[in-house]
């Protein structure tokens, strides 16, 4: 567990690190396009390339590969496994090179589909320039999974801060020195998108490398390439239902207003943050183990160290959520209202940030449940339950949109994440008893009972100070300087008198985070 607990240690401080550059990031782009067109055809152009690296590098493909290149590893060693990468690789090249190519042909020829408005046209010039990022992210995707599974989890953390690094030169530096335009400024950030592609690609590719790799180009169909193949499908088109939701989501905000599609974007991000700091690195570091577990069939263990993620998972992002939920409005007042982006922008994303913490919990248990169900190489199962996900968040949305407008969004993609959750539960405990929730109860009570405590305090005081005829910057100040600490406190008190189950783990954690060796009691 001390091990286990270090990895998880090292991935969430470069996750947080790349997340405050994430988050510096997007305040630079509030900044300079506020929340304008101009940023909002931005971000729905560069969903595109994300979907589809989802679909095909850290959605099915590696959730395929992974397990696959796990058996490989233990059966031919080192040579087996990467000769198993470069077969990999050398069809990812194929087929995401050839999809680059066909998208951008596509949308280069936008302006023959004629009476559209001009900001659709505005968001097809985008995508030619930023779909490239997909070939390099799938690759990047399939490089990291291998050092994963080689026990090599620092480099694959450092990944998306070299995207963030990148953007953040190329429109911080480059685009406001030598752009005379927003439009120049904007070229100049996709610019910095490609750059941050490339450079995820090609950092682990050096790494493993180091490590005895030697890249060259392999189509031969072995039976694990095809293994691979036939794995992916059914998780292909379960993650496809998911992120075709995303993707629809951003669009119908894009239609709604001028504003929405940054709007919603920013909010999710900050409901992400939590779950990339925490919750992304437990699942990072939990799934090759109970992946292994599934190969050795040890069914016992690994559904010990699933129920250890799921309570380091919910002991941090149930509070964040509602911290995120009572203090939304300073957060967003802090981290945004700068230069473009003014109160009126704040007074509308509040309620969507609120509304997307509620969720925030559910996305990290489906996380970590999903890769359960790949760890024994059931990809068909998540799929039927993403349809369901599929369903209930198309005909919410569509409902919804036209009476609440972006809020309709965040609701509909809330109540369909809760119905995930609950049905991958039970398809989960169904397929594998050992897998059941229960020895959790005692725990989430805990949970709940000390956020209830804290949500009071830091809501009270809220109320308090928005009542105190203070600036708002010094009500704002108080509320992020003063009551998160004073909850952050109040709520880890209150475990430790609750004596949370794990509390051991816990401790040890803190005290690799810290750089200290902590004694357990």
């Amino acid at each position: 567990m001390s091990k286990k607990l270090k990895h998880i240690g090292v991935v969430s401080l470069l996750t947080v690190v790349s997340r405050v550059l994430g988050l510096v990031r997007d305040q630079l782009g509030a900044a300079i396009f506020g929340a304008s067109i101009l940023n909002s055809a931005f971000l729905t152009a560069f969903r595109l390339p994300n979907l589809f690296r989802r679909l095909l590098g850290e959605g099915s493909l590696t959730a395929a590969f992974l397990p696959t290149l796990q058996e490989e590893l233990h059966g031919s060693g080192r040579p087996g496994a990467f000769a198993l990468l470069n077969k990999v690789v050398s069809w990812l090249a194929v087929i995401t090179g050839a999809l680059v190519v066909l998208a951008m042909l596509l949308f280069s020829q936008s302006r023959r589909l004629t009476g559209q408005d001009d900001k659709w046209y505005l968001v097809a010039d985008l995508t030619v320039i930023l779909f490239p990022y997909l070939a390099f992210v799938c690759i990047a995707a399939a490089l990291n999974a291998t050092l994963n599974v080689f026990q090599r989890f620092t480099e694959p953390a450092l990944s998306p801060i070299w995207l963030n690094l990148a953007m953040i030169l190329s429109l911080g530096g480059a685009g406001m020195h030598f752009a005379s335009t927003p439009l120049g400024e904007m070229h100049w950030l996709c610019a910095g998108v490609l750059a941050g592609g490339f450079l995820q690609m090609a950092v682990p590719a050096g790494v493993l490398m180091r490590e005895g790799w030697r890249p060259r180009l392999d189509l031969r169909l072995s039976p694990r390439v095809r293994e691979i193949a036939v794995l992916m499908m059914p998780g292909f088109f379960g993650s496809a239902i998911y992120q075709v939701n995303v993707y629809v989501a951003g669009v119908l905000a894009y239609a709604i207003s001028d504003s929405a599609g940054t709007l919603l974007f920013y909010a999710n991000r900050l409901m992400e943050l939590p779950i990339g700091v925490f919750a992304i690195a437990v699942s990072t570091v939990v799934y090759p183990l109970i992946a292994k577990h599934a190969v050795e069939k040890k069914f016992t263990a690994m559904a010990d160290d699933y129920r250890k993620g799921i309570r380091l998972i919910l002991v941090v992002n149930v509070p964040a959520a509602a911290g995120l939920a009572l203090l939304s409005e300073p957060i967003i007042r802090v981290l945004f209202q700068h230069g473009q982006f003014d109160a009126a922008a704040t007074s509308e994303m509040t309620p969507l940030l609120a509304l997307f913490a509620v969720g925030m919990p559910f996305f990290s248990i489906v996380n970590l449940t999903v890769r359960a169900f790949y760890s024994v190489k059931d990809t068909t199962t998540p799929v039927r339950v993403a349809m369901v996900d599929f369903v209930v968040n198309l005909a919410l949305s569509l409902s919804l949109m036209h009476w609440l407008g972006a809020k309709g969004l965040v609701l509909a993609s809330t109540a369909a994440i809760i119905v995930q959750t609950v049905l991958l539960k039970r398809a989960l405990t169904r397929k594998l008893p050992e897998m059941h929730f229960a020895p959790l109860w005692p725990s989430v009570g805990k949970i709940v009972g000390a956020t209830l405590a804290m949500g009071l305090l830091v809501g009270g005081g809220w109320h308090w100070l928005q009542g105190a005829g203070l600036s708002a910057r010094v009500r704002d100040g108080l509320a992020l300087g003063g009551l998160i600490p004073l909850g952050v406190v109040l709520y880890g008190g209150l475990l430790w008198l609750l004596r949370i189950e794990g509390r051991d783990d816990f401790t040890a954690l803190a005290g690799r985070l810290l750089g200290g060796k902590t004694k357990t009691s």
